[in-house]
Parts: structure tokens; C-alpha cells; sequence
């Protein structure tokens, strides 16, 4: 699982340090691809396809959608793996998408990883929090029990 904020910085090359924590988990590789509201998704490459594959399969709209989909998630995706430091390389392509420059927001999300650029997380973040209590309707569960 994919838990915790991290506040890091890329360097020159577009490169940040992976977490120690997670290190393990994406140390045979990694899917980057475009997330949504502006912030990039990070995957080990077996939760990618579990991923995309359900999101496909439960797409209710039309074909032209679902390939439009495929295309946009996969037309700038990068499979890479951390080097012997444990640093990852960000296409220049995906940091343009979500404005990454410096200093980055990376944040767990259960199942993947994002990576924010700091103001936009920190937006999103104000925005959503006061909602946070009531999101669990949306689920179905209270964290720690069933409803």
C-alpha cells in the first residue's frame, strides 16, 4: 500500500528519490501516466494493468470512448525502474502535464502513488478535506468498520 505525503524535490534531470518505504515495492518498476486533476499516477506494473483493465471493462460509454481512453492513458506513459539510488526519472512530457518543476508532492493512495505539484496538491487538498467526513457515504464504509 501506498501511505504518506512526501515533500521532495527533482533534479536537473527530471528525477526524484522514491520514498524509502516504497522502495521495495517498486523496486522491479514502475507505470507513471497521466492522473487526474493535473497530478501524475504511479503504479508497480501489475496494479496498472488490474487498473486499466477494470476501468475499461466498467466503461459504460461508447467505444470511441473507452479508445479514446486507452490512447490518453497510454500515448504518454512511462515504465521505467529506480536506478541503484533509488531515484526516478519523470518524462519531460508528464511533468509538463502536471507543472512539475522543483519541488514535488508525492502522496500514497492506497493503491498507486501521486505526484502533485506542491500549490495544486495543496489546493486540492483544502478543497476536499472539509468534505472527508462525509466521503465515507460514498463508499460504503466508516474507517475501521462496515456501515
Amino acid at each position: 500500500m501506498f501511505l504518506s505525503t512526501y515533500t521532495l524535490k527533482l533534479d536537473e534531470k527530471g528525477r526524484f528519490f522514491l520514498p524509502t518505504k516504497w522502495r521495495s515495492d517498486l523496486a522491479e518498476g514502475l507505470v507513471i501516466v497521466q492522473g487526474f486533476e493535473q497530478c501524475l499516477s504511479v503504479y508497480t506494473p501489475e496494479e496498472f494493468a488490474k487498473v486499466s483493465s477494470e476501468r475499461i471493462k466498467a466503461e459504460t460509454g461508447t467505444l470511441q470512448e473507452v479508445r479514446a481512453y486507452q490512447r490518453m492513458m497510454g500515448a504518454d506513459a512511462s515504465q521505467t525502474k529506480p536506478d541503484k539510488q533509488g531515484r526516478v526519472g519523470v518524462p519531460a512530457v508528464l511533468r509538463d502535464y502536471a507543472h512539475l518543476y522543483k519541488d514535488i508532492v508525492v502522496t500514497g493512495a492506497i493503491d498507486h502513488a501521486e505526484i502533485w505539484n506542491p500549490e495544486a496538491w495543496e489546493q486540492y487538498r483544502n478543497a476536499e478535506l472539509p468534505k472527508f467526513a462525509n466521503m465515507d457515504k460514498l463508499i460504503g464504509q466508516t474507517p475501521g468498520g462496515d456501515r
